[in-house]
């Protein structure tokens, strides 16, 4: 059961000039991302540093020496750059779209992971001066009734020339249009996704584990939060169903889905569902949801459909497979471009990528 969140993630820089305040505010974002206590960072320390010094490293009174900041990074797994960055990404006001059991100590790890991350893309970009700005391709428009919402994706389709063919790689769609896409490798279960923004910079954060299929809806309804304007009319429940209505709309527009569904129908099969999903990278169960909302097929045969998609378990894990890729990659391939061309140092790139020094240079594979 998910859990909607009811607030935009609200994403601002700023820049810490005190050393003292720096480390103190980098050892907790560390910590946080493991999702560790200051206790259990002192049992990991082996009780080298206790927990009433790690409190105080934390609240600016005291610095560690040399000895102590190295087994901080061992045990935190950061290199001793992050402890001494300067500008820092803050995601205030983030509630999540998630399963109910998602601890709040995963909340934390996850939200200071994405300051993490794009805190090093801004720098990057900065690096290379290849921000772009952000610009809403349906400005005002607002969400009045719910049939808007075709039009609303119908609209987006035509400003970014998209045409009535299917998506072929959602996340790369994002990247081109200026919003910024982390993936978390390691994130609870639990977690779907969350977006954000700041001024004209965009973020959608997604968990990497889930199929490319989920992927690609997860990353559409977070843009439809980007996107669209609401009516107060609406509660923040449906809200959330009309940003998945938005999701799978982008992914099949309306003038081709009666087609693609085969009209108006009694049953369907899980073979047709699949050749769906396969082309169009539609989920199954996502796309039983827009017949019903268009009417093609009858809400008795939709609760049919889920009562025995959930029997057979296919709520859990769908038959079939969309063969298309769905990774963000422009990060990591600018900061390959920065080091391939020398505005960056390869221990930098290393840094920046968060890889061991090794691993970049493998990966980087420097041609002519």
């Amino acid at each position: 059961m998910l859990t909607n969140y009811t607030k935009m993630i609200t994403l601002s820089t700023m820049n810490v000039v005190n050393e003292s305040g720096i480390f103190a505010f980098r050892l907790a974002q560390a910590r946080r991302m493991r999702s560790m206590s200051l206790r259990e960072l002192s049992e990991r320390l082996e009780g080298a540093v206790s927990h009433a010094a790690l409190h105080k490293y934390e609240q600016g009174v005291m610095k560690p020496d040399g000895a102590v900041l190295a087994a901080l990074c061992k045990a935190l797994g950061q290199k001793p750059d992050f402890f001494f960055r300067p500008q820092a990404v803050n995601l205030a006001e983030v509630e999540f779209r998630k399963k109910a059991s998602l601890k709040a100590k995963d909340e934390d790890a996850l939200k200071e992971k994405a300051s993490d991350f794009f805190e090093r893309y801004l720098e990057i970009e900065d690096i290379l001066g290849v921000g772009g700005s952000f610009e809403n391709p349906l400005g005002e428009t607002e969400i009045r009734e719910p049939s808007d919402i075709e039009h609303a994706a119908d609209e987006l389709r035509r400003k970014w020339k998209l045409g009535m063919d299917p998506l072929p790689a959602v996340v790369d769609l994002l990247e081109d249009h200026h919003i910024k896409v982390y993936e978390v490798n390691d994130a609870p279960n639990e977690f779907e996704g969350f977006s954000g923004h700041a001024g004209e910079v965009r973020v959608i954060v997604l968990n990497r584990n889930r199929p490319a299929d989920r992927k690609r809806l997860t990353a559409l309804h977070e843009l439809g939060h980007l996107l669209l304007t609401f009516h107060k009319q609406f509660s923040q429940t449906e809200i959330e169903k009309l940003c998945h209505a938005f999701a799978a709309a982008l992914l099949i527009p309306k003038a081709v889905f009666s087609e693609v569904f085969g009209g108006e129908r009694t049953h369907s099969t899980t073979r047709e569902l699949v050749a769906i999903k396969e082309r169009w990278g539609l989920s199954c169960s996502a796309t039983m949801m827009r017949a019903g909302q268009l009417e093609l097929i009858a809400p008795s045969s939709l609760k049919r459909f889920h009562i025995l998609w959930r029997k057979w378990g296919n709520d859990k894990k769908e038959p079939g497979e969309w063969g298309g890729s769905e990774e963000a990659g422009r990060f990591l391939a600018l900061v390959h471009r920065a080091a391939a061309e020398g505005f960056v140092t390869l221990s930098k790139g290393a840094y920046l990528a968060a890889q061991p020094l090794a691993a970049f240079r493998a990966d980087l594979q420097k041609v002519p």
